[in-house]
């Protein structure tokens, strides 16, 4: 059974509030580009859009979902069967080759940050199974979003564990959901659009190499795009209605163009020598594996097939490079994210050469007009802002678009600490030997890096949680992990099932009920025909204690006094501390760094998931003055306490990093009373033949773990 694909304009679909046009967007050229491109081939992965707030992120990939083609379904179908090819491993099928047909609009479906496994992957279906006895599953998330688009805003913010269930989908077009007695196998194949703002921290490596193409996104820097953006948004806010139609005939003309490019998409060839230019790029540009040269390729393909060609030629593979490779050179997952254009063009000419030098005579097609590349008197869907969105991309080092945003980034505007050891001598500034007795002395910016960072023992806090944010470091109640036991649900199951329990409870509650019936005949009662129950009931139910593993905040409290500087440590106290932040990363903590030196403390990296800013802020530290410790120890208190009213849920892990001296201000001890019952963890940083032990009383002044800066090590990484 064969189903035309049409275009409907959001008018026909019904939709009840008036979509902002996909083509009234001003600028972001890239972003609507890499949007149409995962429109046309799904295979390319998904769009990653970077950008700080306030960029119309969110505005454009919910547009994007009133141009796509309307879906022909089997009525009736929870998983959105296609009638054309039936999937044979659909939950509610087999379906018959007749069954009824019916037309609906692509849907779009917005997964919040605060989802639950189950929502997303679907669960047991609970109230059929204590009702009917039967094993029923209740589609989620995924399954709403089959043959749509699926959007995850905030994507850096989503549990790790979300994050992989969607980009697993998304690769293999299929879910597939093992939990609560259910094995359920249903097709999942969706456009996977996520947003993030870099300056809420950057997610895995792992993560963003699993989406195809990732878009640097910003507000226009020219003052008369500005102002038609805000023209344009009144207008909208003004009358939804009259603002769209005059953007209809621009948004027709894109959705036909994408339902022709799909048509075309079989037909598109690659060729030969554009596979070994995608193949040379890739090394030259330093890519990983394998997926970047697959995804270029498909994008390529989608490209051509955009531009109305059947053959892809050498721009076509130059414009999906630049959208699908900056994001996959990354190495060090605490290296400042970015893209890097000057050296994607560099791998870009290197590649020419290279294929000019196998083969002179043979020139790659230039991509114009006269050879079949794009016309740019065809329709480029631009709308009136005369954007051209199906043209090539600006890139390279001269380029505006697709690094326009790194300044939005607090770690894009600096280049990364070196990675070598140096050997101390330029950190130590000038101080006396007791860190304290020439005064209040200013130091210049520090002009050690950190070494290279090893694995670190593990810190954690040593009271299990009570279900904390998913994480990698401290033990904590959650909804997944190990099973320790059973309890009653508050209100709504949060968790899956413990059957043990429920089945002792409901034999309990039986036989408490039989008790009672048999006291009451004996007093004389009528016992009548006992009414048939089900063995188990609603108020029966148990759901599963899990014990698994949560994230922290890490607060580092460093010494960076003239005491520290002094006996040339400060070398090692910065590899010790960029070892402990990649270790709070790789566990996804949320980490803040606080540093005392004259007479004032100073939070020099307030709590965030931008593990990066932490890297570049300890590499500029200032070192030199007094020991103000009890202010160091002050101010951690004070952020611990404001860290506690926004996020109650995150229990903080307090790393004080110092040889214990205090020449400036009160006695630390008197400051520990603000940071009882807070886990503290006191790294004990002096050194030499005699020593004072003053980290030691400072340690049982906070009822602290000690731990020498020596033992922090425990191997090298590989």
């Amino acid at each position: 059974m064969t189903t035309a694909a049409r275009a409907w304009t959001p008018a026909q679909r019904g939709i009840p509030v008036t979509p902002y046009p996909f083509s009234a967007v001003v600028g972001l050229a890239d972003l609507r580009l890499a949007l149409l491109l995962t429109a046309v081939s799904p295979a390319v992965g998904g769009v990653l859009v970077r950008g700080e707030k306030g960029t119309a992120k969110s505005t454009v990939v919910r547009a994007l979902a009133a141009l796509l083609p309307e879906v022909a379904v089997v009525r009736g179908c929870r998983f959105a069967c296609d009638p054309a090819k039936m999937d044979p491993l659909c939950p509610d099928g087999p379906h018959a080759a007749d069954s009824p047909v019916q037309y609906r609009p692509a849907t779009l479906v917005e997964l919040p940050v605060g989802a639950t496994e189950d929502r997303v992957v679907g669960t047991l279906d609970l109230q059929r199974a204590l009702a009917d006895g039967v094993k029923a599953y209740e589609p989620g998330l995924l399954a709403a979003a089959h043959r749509g688009v699926l959007y995850v805003d905030e994507v850096n913010l989503l549990p790790d564990h979300l994050v992989d269930l969607l980009l697993d989908a998304a690769a293999m077009g299929r879910a597939h959901v093992e939990r609560d007695g259910v094995s359920v196998k249903h097709a999942a194949r969706f456009l996977l659009v996520g947003t993030m703002n870099p300056e809420e921290g950057e997610p895995r490596p792992q993560l963003v190499d699993r989406f195809g193409l990732v878009v640097n996104v910003s507000a226009p820097r020219d003052a008369k795009d500005r102002a038609e953006v805000v023209r344009r948004r009144l207008a909208y806010e003004l009358d939804p209605d009259r603002f769209a139609a005059r953007f209809e005939a621009d948004e027709r003309e894109l959705a036909a163009r994408i339902v022709a490019a799909r048509d075309l998409l079989p037909a598109v060839v690659l060729p030969d020598r554009e596979l070994d230019r995608i193949a040379l790029v890739s090394l030259a540009y330093g890519v990983d594996g394998m997926r970047a040269d697959i995804v270029v390729a498909r994008c390529a393909v989608a490209l051509a097939a955009w531009h109305g060609r059947e053959l892809v030629t050498a721009d076509d593979v130059r414009d999906a490079a630049r959208l699908a490779l900056p994001h996959r050179r990354r190495k060090d997952p605490l290296d400042p994210p970015g893209t890097d254009e000057q050296r994607l063009e560099e791998a870009l000419k290197e590649a020419d050469a290279q294929l000019e030098e196998d083969d002179p005579d043979d020139t790659p097609p230039a991509g114009g007009p006269e050879d079949g590349g794009p016309d740019s008197s065809g329709p480029d869907g631009g709308g009136p802002d005369g954007g051209d969105v199906g043209g090539p991309i600006e890139g390279g080092p001269q380029g505006t678009r697709g690094s326009s945003d790194d300044g939005a980034s607090p770690t894009s505007s600096s280049s990364p600490p070196s990675p070598e050891t140096t050997d101390g001598s330029s950190a130590d500034q000038p101080s006396d030997e007791d860190g304290g007795s020439g005064g209040n002395r200013v130091g210049g910016a520090a002009a050690v890096a950190p070494g290279s960072a090893y694995r670190t023992r593990t810190l954690s806090i040593a009271r299990r949680g009570e279900g904390g944010h998913a994480g990698r470091r401290s033990l904590s109640l959650s909804r997944r992990g190990r099973v320790v036991g059973s309890r009653v649900p508050t209100g709504r199951l949060a968790g899956a099932p413990h059957l043990p329990a429920t089945l002792r409870a409901a034999l309990h509650r039986a036989a408490t009920e039989r008790s009672r019936m048999g006291q009451a005949h004996r007093a004389g009662g009528a016992p009548g025909n006992a009414v048939s129950r089900p063995m188990v009931l609603p108020r029966d139910l148990r759901e599963a204690v899990h014990v698994g593993r949560e994230s922290n905040l890490v607060l580092f409290v460093v010494d960076a006094s003239g005491s520290m500087a002094a006996r040339k440590r400060m070398t090692v106290v910065k590899t010790a501390v960029l070892s402990l932040l990649r270790d709070a990363y790789q566990r996804r903590d949320r980490v803040g760094m606080i540093t005392f030196r004259g007479h004032e403390a100073e939070q020099v990296l307030p709590p965030t998931s931008s593990h990066e800013v932490g890297v570049l802020r300890l590499a500029s530290l200032r070192t030199g003055g007094r020991t103000p410790l009890a202010a160091g120890l002050r101010t951690a208190a004070a952020t611990i306490a404001t860290e506690r009213r926004r996020d109650p849920r995150r229990r903080p892990l307090l790393i004080v990093v110092t040889d214990g001296r205090a020449t400036s201000g009160p006695d630390p001890a008197t400051v520990a009373p603000a940071l009882a019952g807070v886990s503290t963890v006191v790294v004990d940083c002096e050194s030499g033949p005699i020593r004072l032990r003053l980290a030691a009383r400072l340690a049982a002044a906070l009822d602290a773990d000690l731990m020498p800066l020596e033992s922090l090590e425990t191997g090298r990484a590989a």
